[in-house]
């Protein structure tokens, strides 16, 4: 038997490291710092404060202002924010001076390095704006999972060209972080009663609630449908359970929107729901082109609330203004979900790993619903005997969707494998490399967490499959494949 050439990888010189110089200016409040959950010591702090005299009170605050204003975009109005969170416990807060309000806000606010420990677990698409471009360039976006302080995630981004050979060029990230402004989104009264139902509470009372809504329906008209039934909690066992599951419910479907002037590079996706108070990872981003020619940039995460993971889902045209929809059903348990590019035979197509160790494939006309998972690909080979998972969406090619996965196998270490699945029908593998693509190699063992490559999404360059991976969940490298040396193994 003639021996199979293996498959030619290229990896890139190029290596993106966590810089801990890029801050937030985040709400501090002594007694609960970091993941502690104590009690709060404002009020004493804020009796000491208030217990300096003007002179100290303003230069302690120009002290602040000269080491600290240089490292975000506008600190003055985030040590104002901050003092109006705090602001009830002072008898008389309109009478304090702004230096003394600033002052306070300071007390109360710190600096968090959002890549302090490990930048990883990369994802790649078409930037939508492809201007100005030389021939054969195309201009990318790339996520990133930040891991700071506490090992609380953050999704951040990259961006850059592809050459025409498909080399890699990083942009300079800006030098001010954004987290954006979140807000209530408007909801769906049937996704709505299909996460009160994963709670256990579909009851009377709920559809009290949800009967008095317009679909969709706003914060407000939430309020006002929760009122009514505040005014029947006699009558209505359970009742008060209800209102607090449903603004639970409501607070972790939201907007958040960045500021037209800033970056890609400078907007962080930080923790905002309940759901995500631990930390949001690994977002799997795909272009995805709608029947009517719409394109939409969705991406499914990883939201941890310190007990439990589920898998959510990102919206956005232009990385500027996101959604985030919580998702329901038997395929969206726990991580590593990923959509497909585009609808197959009308409805939306996902890899699943809803029983944390097989890839499945699952179906729905709705992509925040996900039941019935199809078992796709089990452990079978010696690299990844202990789980499968998905490296990010399928790739469409003309021989079928490109789909690369991860396994792991002894000493915990991760490979990256790649399959090839049916165009009509995904839950068809019609091509397998029994090998992996990619696995660490000598010099990118040792990190965070050793012996791991990972990714979260390629992309097609002209006649290259571009991945960038994770290194030992530490920094991120680039690899290339030529695609036409792929298929031919594949088929």
């Amino acid at each position: 038997m003639t021996a199979t050439a293996p498959i030619e990888v290229r990896r890139s010189s190029h290596r993106l490291g966590p810089d801990a110089r890029r801050v937030l200016a985040k709400l501090f409040v002594p007694g609960q710092e970091g993941l502690i959950e104590g009690e709060s010591r404002a009020g004493s702090v804020i009796d000491r404060i208030l217990g300096l005299d003007d002179d100290e009170a303003a230069a302690t605050l120009a002290e602040v202002v000269a080491g600290f204003a240089d490292r975000h975009a506008d600190l003055v109005a985030i040590l104002n924010e901050h003092f109006e969170l705090v602001a009830h416990r002072i008898e008389d807060p309109a009478a304090l001076s702004p230096t003394r309000r600033q002052l306070v806000g300071a007390y109360f606010t710190q600096e968090f390095a959002v890549e302090g420990a490990a930048v990883c677990n990369p994802s790649i698409v078409p930037h939508p704006d492809q201007s100005n471009l030389a021939e054969g360039e195309t201009r990318f976006v790339m996520s990133l999972r930040a891991i700071g302080e506490g090992h609380r995630s953050s999704i951040e981004f990259r961006t850059g060209v592809l050459d025409p050979g498909s080399e890699i060029c990083f942009d300079p990230a800006g030098a001010h972080l954004f987290t954006g402004r979140p807000r209530q989104a408007r909801h769906r009264r049937d996704l709505f009663h299909r996460i009160l139902g994963t709670v256990d509470d579909d009851g009377s009372s709920a559809a009290f609630v949800l009967d008095l809504l317009p679909d969709p329906f706003s914060g407000d008209d939430l309020d006002s449908a929760l009122r009514a039934l505040s005014a029947q909690l006699v009558t209505r066992r359970g009742a008060a359970e209800t209102i607090d599951r449903i603004r639970s419910v409501a607070a972790s479907s939201y907007e958040v929107n960045f500021p037209a002037h800033s970056s890609i590079s400078q907007r962080l996706l930080s923790p905002t729901a309940p759901t995500e108070s631990h930390g949001v990872e690994d977002a799997r981003f795909v272009r995805f082109v709608d029947e009517d020619g719409t394109t939409t940039y969705y991406a499914t995460y990883t939201a941890y609330d310190g007990a439990h993971v589920g898998s959510r889902l990102l919206a956005t045209t232009d990385f500027c203004t996101f959604t985030s929809t919580q998702l329901t059903g038997r395929g969206a348990r726990n991580k590593g979900m990923a959509l497909f590019p585009r609808r197959i035979d009308g409805r939306y197509v996902a890899l699943s790993r809803w029983d944390r160790e097989t890839n499945a494939i699952v179906t729905s006309p709705d992509p925040t619903a996900w039941d019935d998972p199809v078992c796709l690909q089990r452990p079978t080979e010696p690299w990844d005997l202990i789980q499968l998972g998905n490296c990010g969406s399928p790739i469409e090619s003309p021989a079928g969707w490109i789909m690369l996965t991860h396994g792991v196998g002894p000493m915990r270490r991760y490979a990256i494998g790649i399959e090839l699945l049916d165009l009509d029908d995904p839950t068809k593998v019609i091509g397998h490399l029994s090998e992996p693509l990619l696995t660490p190699t000598d010099d990118q063992r040792d990190g965070y967490v050793p012996n791991v490559v990972y990714s979260c999404g390629a992309m097609l360059h002209h006649d290259n499959l571009v991945i960038p991976y994770g290194i030992a969940d530490s920094n991120v490298g680039v690899a290339t494949v030529a695609l036409g040396q792929l298929l031919d193994r594949l088929t």
